[in-house]
């Protein structure tokens, strides 16, 4: 997808995503949806099956390009046609399955396909540079503040905080501006949604960009800065959760007629 810069773009949004369009045969999964995050900003994105939630996070993630309209990071234009574009402008999604490698331990998931190897010319050139990645991984997790058995144990044996952590971790390691998180809280108990709340929050706190797609109207009116709606493959509403409340949410992904309280609609 090609864009160009436009005279009203905002200097201070971090993510731009104006008029976005995606079709499939004759079914327009998205007609015209527009997204706004701002820096450290954390952004609920929530509608009903099939309001077009996962068709604009693939759009963002580049597994499917958009057929039309733009997408801006720090005001700069981003053409995003594959995932290699999205990483290229800060971009990562961690999916609801994760991407975690189970066999492997936590130093070689966080550095999975962007392994470091050792400076030395000929054959030892080729080996890894296992010490360089630890130390680099260790500072990470420390920052997200991040408590794990061993950067040596293997992903099958964290609990699904941690492994949350291990993917989110793996988007900060590589200086993401936009982490995109599908579901993070999906399936876990009390204990490992409060470790994924922090790590959330932490996210914001170092001026990352935190778009939260999520179901769950707990996780959003806890977590979220601002609410957008989708509804049938369009913007139903921009919502901010201290001046609104779940029901008016839950009538824009409803098609309700209640009317937003500190909302607007779309």
């Amino acid at each position: 997808m090609t864009s160009e810069r436009s005279r009203g773009s905002d200097p201070e949004l971090r993510l731009e995503m104006h008029g976005i369009r995606k079709s499939f045969g004759n079914v327009d999964a998205l007609r015209g949806v527009d997204l706004e995050v701002r820096p450290g900003e954390i952004m609920a994105l929530v509608g009903d099956n099939g309001a077009g939630k996962s068709t604009l996070v693939k759009t963002l993630s580049g597994a499917q390009p958009a057929d039309a309209g733009t997408i801006r990071v720090d005001g700069e234009p981003v053409s995003i046609t594959s995932p290699q574009d999205a990483v290229r402008a800060g971009i990562e999604t961690v999916y609801q399955d994760l991407a975690l490698c189970d066999n492997l331990d936590v130093v070689a998931n966080l550095y999975l396909g962007r392994e470091l190897r050792s400076p030395q010319k000929g054959l030892l050139g080729r080996f890894l540079a296992r010490g360089r990645m630890s130390h680099h991984a260790r500072q990470v997790l420390d920052e997200l503040a991040v408590t794990l058995p061993a950067l040596s144990a293997p992903v099958a044996a964290l609990s699904g905080g941690q492994r949350q952590a291990i993917a989110v971790g793996r988007a900060v390691l590589w200086g993401s501006k936009v982490v995109v998180l599908d579901e993070p809280t999906a399936a876990l108990g009390v204990q490992q949604t409060a470790t994924v709340y922090r790590l959330i929050r932490t996210l914001s706190e170092r001026g990352v960009s935190v778009v939260l797609i999520s179901h769950n109207m707990v996780d959003v009116f806890e977590l979220a800065d601002r609410i957008t709606v989708l509804r049938l493959g369009e913007g139903a509403g921009v919502f901010t959760p201290s001046e609104a409340t779940p029901q008016d949410v839950i009538a824009a992904i409803t098609g309700g007629n209640v009317v937003p309280l500190g909302g607007r609609r779309a």
